[in-house]
This record gives structure tokens, sequence and C-alpha cells, in this order.
């Protein structure tokens, strides 16, 4: 029953792109629907040769029947929310995406060299598609850890995975966001802060949310950790945003997460987000109070409806966020940067 509906939704997307010729991009790269092929789930896979760098993609979503479009690229990232069009109606929706090597977490796996696109949703209805390189995009750059990266498998998935579905084109996010790490790992590892320093551009804005894993961090070490990323990022020009870290989702007896479990204090009695909201105020940086945010949220839910928000269920873990809960924290942290002036309306969906 399953293998025939998706052959079915397969055939249906393929009668979609039938109807319409393959869209090529001007100059050396040729790209268009000629670099898709539909694939057993009945999204249609799209790989394009090119090298690192950010690239604009432009889609007509939509075709002879109503359909209901997404767009989703390298490693899971969420590119374009789902769009609904009408039978016969055909909309425009154009995005930046940044392609680097290694596409995903920093020590991960490498992942597909190129660009790669899926396009999928409920009822995927694409007519023409277009990819041409956008040298002078601006960029986004996310420092974090497991609870913002580009998680590799479901049903883990960061917040900064689905942050890019919030941006419009003109701006790529560059998430160098890697499980595990804490402000002194990040730091020491080559492969880790010295590559987003040396990306970033002037007026790049660099959001910093490192706190799960400094669990024997000395305040000390901690405030001049993170005062030293600041220090770094404006030397390069980029404008640093510090993010408190989201909450772990541990309840108290009356439903509140009035603890340190869940408030992220650590080991060596380290208030983490006390920290950065003190260090914000002391540096003139920016704040995205992501703690205090998803702690209204769970809490909000409460015991039982906020388990969706994690993979309570599915792993017993209550730190790492599902698809779900991953992309309800990326709205908030979008809803931030617009609030802050830290991006302007025109860069924001």
């Amino acid at each position: 029953m399953r293998r025939t509906a998706l052959l079915a939704a397969a055939a249906t997307l393929l009668g979609s792109l039938a109807a319409a010729p393959a869209a090529h991009a001007e100059g050396p790269y040729g790209q268009g629907l000629d670099h898709c092929a539909p694939a057993a789930d009945g999204t249609l896979a799209c790989h394009f040769d090119v090298a690192p760098g950010t690239y604009d993609v432009s889609v007509v979503l939509g075709g002879a029947e109503a359909g209901s479009t997404a767009v989703t690229g390298e490693t899971r990232r969420a590119l374009l929310a789902e769009t609904a069009t009408g039978a016969g109606q055909h909309v425009r929706r154009s995005f930046t995406v940044d392609v680097r090597d290694p596409e995903g977490e920093p020590t991960g796996a490498a992942g597909s060299p190129g660009l790669d696109l899926v396009l999928g949703g409920s009822a995927p209805r694409v007519t023409s598609l277009r990819v041409t390189p956008a040298a002078g995009a601006q960029r986004l750059l996310l420092v974090g850890d497991s609870t913002v990266c580009d998680q590799p498998g479901d049903p883990y998935t960061g917040w900064g995975q689905m942050l890019p579905a919030h941006l419009r084109r003109g701006i790529a996010v560059a998430n160098h966001a890697d499980s595990g790490e804490s402000t002194v790992t990040f730091l020491a590892n080559p492969a880790l802060f010295d590559r987003v320093e040396a990306a970033i551009r002037p007026g790049d804005p660099v959001l910093v949310q490192l706190a799960h894993n400094d669990k024997q961090t000395d305040a000390a070490t901690y405030r001049a950790n993170l005062t030293s990323l600041v220090q770094r990022v404006r030397a390069k020009g980029g404008e640093p945003v510090l993010v408190t870290p989201i909450v772990r989702r541990w309840f108290n007896a009356d439903g509140t997460l009035d603890n340190g479990i869940a408030l992220l204090v650590n080991g060596l009695g380290v208030d983490h987000p006390a920290e950065i909201r003190a260090l914000a105020g002391s540096l003139g940086t920016p704040l995205i109070d992501l703690t205090a945010l998803t702690k209204a949220r769970v809490e909000e839910l409460g015991p039982e409806a906020s388990k969706a928000l994690y993979l309570t269920t599915e792993k017993r873990d209550n730190t790492h966020t599902s698809v779900r809960g991953a992309t309800e924290y990326a709205a908030l942290v979008a809803a931030e940067l617009r609030a802050r002036d830290i991006l302007p309306d025109s860069l924001l969906r």
C-alpha cells in the first residue's frame, strides 16, 4: 500500500514537471529541473555540481493541480516552508544557500560536494528552478552545540537547521554549530571558531549559543571564553549576538522549570543564562534570551504536551529537539532577529 502511494506521488510530480520545459540558469552552471530526479518518496532530489560559496535559488511553485511544496537542502536544512498553490496557480519564491565543506557539522561527515536540494511537501508541484552564484550575499553565522547544529539524522534537529526558512534571498545561514562543543573546545579546535572567524565579513551577524557542554567550566573561564568570541567577531567586522541556551525539559512537581537542570546551571554552580545576560550588558552586544523564551513555551505546554518539542518519547531525551521543537525554537530566534533589529525586515520572511 505505502509503495503504491509513493509511486503514485512520484508520477504526479513527474507529470507536473513534464508540463513545463526545464529552466536553465545563464552562465557556466546551467542548473534547472534537468538536474533533478524523482525519488521513491514522491520528492524531487536535485544535485548541482558547484563549488563552496553562496547561491541564490529561485523556484516557481505550482502546476495544473493544487499543490503544497517545501524545499530542504544540504544536511536536512529547511530552506523554504511548505507553500500551498491552487490549481493553475504559480508563485515564485527565492532564498540563498550556503554551500560549504563539510556541508553539515564541522567535525562530522563531509557530506556530498556541491548543492543538494529536495523539493518535497505534502503535494509537491514545481515548474521551474534556477540556481545562480551569489558571491556578495550576506551570511548569518551560527556558533553553537548539538541543539543548534545541522543534525544529520532524523529525528534529531537543531534550531539552526530550521532557521534558513525564515530568511529571504540575500542572506544565507552558515551553521557552524557542532555537537558536543563547549566554549573551551570551540575556541581550541581550529576546525571550529578559526573557520568561523575566517568566514566573517563586515556586517555579518554571528549568533553564539554555547552552554550545554560547559558542565565543568568555571565562571571566570566561561566569561573569558565568551568575551574572546565576541572580541574576535568584532575584530573581523562582524556583529556578535549572544544567545542563552534552550532549556532542558525537566519539570518540577509544580509544573515549572525552575531548577538547575532545566535552566543550565552546571556542576560548579555556574548559571549559564545569567552569565550570558550579564556579559551581553557589559559588552554591549545584542542578547537573544532563548532560555526565557523556551522556558515559557515548555511551561505553557506542560509536562505531557511538551514532550513533542523534544525527543522524550523517541529517545528518552529531554535536551535535544524534534523537528517540531526545532521549528518552533527557530521561529522564536527569527522573531528576536526582527524585534532587536539584528536583521532588517527585508531579509526576513
